[in-house]
């Protein structure tokens, strides 16, 4: 039988990437999102790609009484947690909806999973919990802080994981630290879809690309870089999907351990994982230029861009140490700038309206 994984947040950028990952892996998926930032049809189209109609309920993690039904229904091996809000200028604007859904909700689902003795999860965390960082590249034993709500809300989430990890020697939580997700699937049929205007770099330059936007504003060209501009550890989104089928696996791996180590009195007990941060990321920085460039280059597009004032909270440069990835999980970034930029235009001139195109 297959090991189940409820995948909260499964119908958004990084979810639905990662349902196909999972499937690809053996693993049974049921898929929990409220489509408040995401689309049934990534769904619809994910059930194309893997041959296989997917599980999908729609629901709030807020919602204790629905995701009790849901884990009743079901035999869970685990939770991979994505369910959240993530855009950091709405963040600063609306700080109580962020901590609201993203803490609260993290809250109820954990309630539910203690009730049903389900304690395997992998939370998807930030590097954006390191806040200005001051040596690079970052490794996960870096100071953490935030500069906004967003960002502050996923180091909350963290906090209340140690905490759970030091009172229950039953939890395996892994948390897992990315970077700056691009990119989408291949085929070309699933990825990135803003709502409205962007707040990520790489949709906005496609849609600049596309005709859908005049101009690519690029924030500040004074940075101490190596051409001016911010400098970001960009990761495919098929690696990232690949980083939490590794992180599954391992954590696998280690119960499974514990489950042995149980069943024989004179076997070397095994503890648990706790609380386990594991960053994933390319381990070098690439500055926002460089991917413009490299986006022309390999599309064939001009694109437009303006310098702008730099914004508040921005930083210099943020690229983030994989080491702790490759010896844990055996798992290291495979694909290029390049491949990202390729994909991504892929995606983007198959669904120049994103999920909304008919076709």
């Amino acid at each position: 039988m297959k090991n189940k994984i409820l995948v909260t947040g499964g119908a958004g950028y990084i979810g639905s990437h990662t349902c196909i990952a999972l499937h690809e892996a053996g693993y049974g998926i049921v898929v929990y999102d409220n489509l408040s930032n995401s689309s049934r049809e990534a769904i619809n189209r994910v059930s194309m790609l893997i041959g296989q109609p997917i599980d999908f309920i729609e629901g709030d993690i807020r919602d204790a009484e629905l995701l009790k039904k849901v884990f009743n229904a079901h035999h869970f091996y685990g939770v991979i947690h994505f369910a959240g809000l993530k855009a950091v200028g709405e963040s600063v604007s609306k700080p109580l909806m962020y901590y609201n859904n993203n803490v609260n909700g993290t809250i109820t689902l954990l309630e539910v999973m203690d009730e049903h003795n389900i304690k395997n999860l992998i939370f998807s965390s930030s590097a954006t919990v390191y806040g200005d960082p001051e040596i690079l590249p970052i490794d996960e034993k870096s100071p953490r802080s935030c500069t906004n709500p967003y960002g502050q809300s996923k180091l909350a989430v963290e906090y209340i994981l140690e905490d759970i990890a030091v009172s229950d020697e039953n939890w395996n939580l892994i948390c897992l630290r990315y970077f700056n997700p691009v990119g989408a699937h291949p085929s070309g049929r699933i990825g990135e879809d803003p709502n409205d205007i962007p707040n990520n770099l790489m949709p906005y330059i496609s849609q600049v690309a596309v005709g859908k936007l005049e101009k690519l504003s690029i924030f500040g060209h004074d940075y101490p870089t190596v051409d001016g501009t911010g400098v970001r550890d960009f990761i495919h989104v098929t690696d990232l999907a690949q980083g939490h089928v590794a992180a599954l696996n391992y954590l696998k791996q280690q119960t499974d351990l514990q489950k042995f180590s149980s069943d024989r009195t004179n076997a070397i007990q095994k503890k648990s994982v706790g609380f386990l941060p594991i960053n994933l990321g390319t381990g070098k920085g690439t500055s926002v230029l460089e991917l413009v460039n490299t986006f022309s280059k390999e599309t064939g597009k001009k694109i437009a861009y303006q310098f702008i004032d730099r914004r508040a909270g921005d930083i210099a440069s943020c690229y983030g140490s994989a080491d702790k990835a490759k010896t844990l999980l055996g798992w290291h970034a495979e694909l290029s700038i390049a491949d990202m930029c390729r994909d991504t235009w892929r995606w983007q001139s198959m669904n120049p309206d994103g999920y909304n195109a008919k076709n």
